[in-house]
């Protein structure tokens, strides 16, 4: 292993893959580590993306698993309503992901798996769980929620949703992504998202609430499966921890190392739905262009990439981060938000995107 690569990057997901493509395109030595024995494996994702992301990636078509129209969202339990525009694809997430890896391998970085980080020191070196010391020029932190990288300059994430998934049998195939507001979900939501012949039933809530995700979940796995949507029978289960306190700062220094970070470990999740992959692979294609201009000399390419990333993301998460508050907000004193407010809440409705 290089103990002195020009970058080292912390994990294989779409925003690692994707910066390290960017920088060993441009010939720079690239390693990466990613902690995972597999890339994508075990899949801690709900697997939904927008369709304008296969102009930004290569081969997606080859892990597409079926389309999405529509989305319905199911308030309490009232009639769904309908949002007839919301073009989407299934993918295989852990093929996705491999085959990220895979053309950034193609581009000459050497990617290590099953390799855990154990410590990055305040003068950017970064040691491994069997003692070796690398020093970077510059550290990609693509290390998901709760990054090590992010630790190591003092930009975490604070606020932490928790999810739970299950994969069951999909009786009823349909087109939309199936989104269920309930006050009992607090700060967040319950899904169901059809992949071919089976689908993705999942929920997050506050981290505070953790202990309930189990038994919520298996609620409405009973519910739908009384409705005839969904099987009994748990293919498989997985859940993670999801960033929701909006964009932090992106960038910093351990003595004369530059670190960025990108994807969950830059807070650039959605905080209403989660939404991530999007922005990963954008951030990651961004960080890697920034650290290769830091090698080029531009001093500014660390407050350009923080700048390129508010411009992108910054709106949109801001409103997310504000609805988020609000809603949260409506539990105080043990009260509980209306389907009104709940609504007001969700991206399909056009109270969401009110001033």
């Amino acid at each position: 292993m290089n103990t002195a690569p020009d970058i080292l990057v912390l994990g294989l997901g779409p925003a690692g893959s994707c910066a390290a493509i960017a920088l060993a395109q441009n010939n720079f030595s690239t390693l990466t580590v990613e902690r995972k024995k597999t890339p994508g494996t075990p899949v801690q994702c709900a697997e939904f993306v927008p369709a304008l992301i296969e102009n930004m990636v290569n081969n997606l078509r080859d892990c597409h698993v079926q389309n999405i129209s529509s989305m319905l969202t199911m308030v309490e339990n009232s009639t769904p309503d309908l949002m007839a525009d919301f073009p989407g694809r299934m993918i295989d997430r852990a093929d996705f992901d491999a085959k990220l890896a895979q053309e950034a391998r193609k581009a000459g970085a050497i990617c290590h798996y099953g390799v855990n980080v154990r410590q990055i020191t305040k003068d950017g070196v970064v040691i491994l769980a069997d003692k070796s010391r690398i020093a970077p020029k510059v550290i990609i932190g693509a290390d998901g929620p709760h990054s090590l990288a992010g630790k190591a300059i003092g930009s975490t994430n604070q606020d932490i949703l928790e999810t739970r998934q299950i994969s069951v049998p999909l009786l009823k195939p349909f087109e939309s992504t199936d989104i269920f507001l309930n006050a009992d979900i607090r700060g967040g939501y319950a899904w169901l998202f059809p992949k071919g012949e089976t689908a993705n039933l999942g929920l997050g809530v506050v981290a505070s609430d953790k202990a309930r995700l189990k038994d919520i979940l298996s609620s409405l796995h009973e519910r739908l499966i009384q409705e005839g949507r969904i099987g009994a029978r748990v293919l498989n289960h997985t859940g993670g921890a999801i960033p929701a306190g909006g964009m932090l700062k992106p960038y910093g220094f351990l003595n004369n190392t530059l670190v960025l970070l990108a994807g969950d470990a830059a807070g650039l999740t959605n905080p209403i739905t989660g939404a991530g992959i999007n922005a990963a692979v954008m951030s990651g294609r961004l960080a890697g262009e920034a650290a290769a201009d830091w090698l080029h000399s531009d001093l500014d390419a660390p407050e350009n990439y923080q700048q390129d990333l508010d411009d992108l993301f910054g709106a949109s998460l801001a409103r997310a981060l504000k609805r988020r508050h609000e809603i949260l907000s409506t539990y105080a004193n043990e009260n509980t938000p209306t389907p009104d407010q709940l609504r007001a809440s969700w991206i399909a409705y056009s109270e969401y995107w009110a001033a």
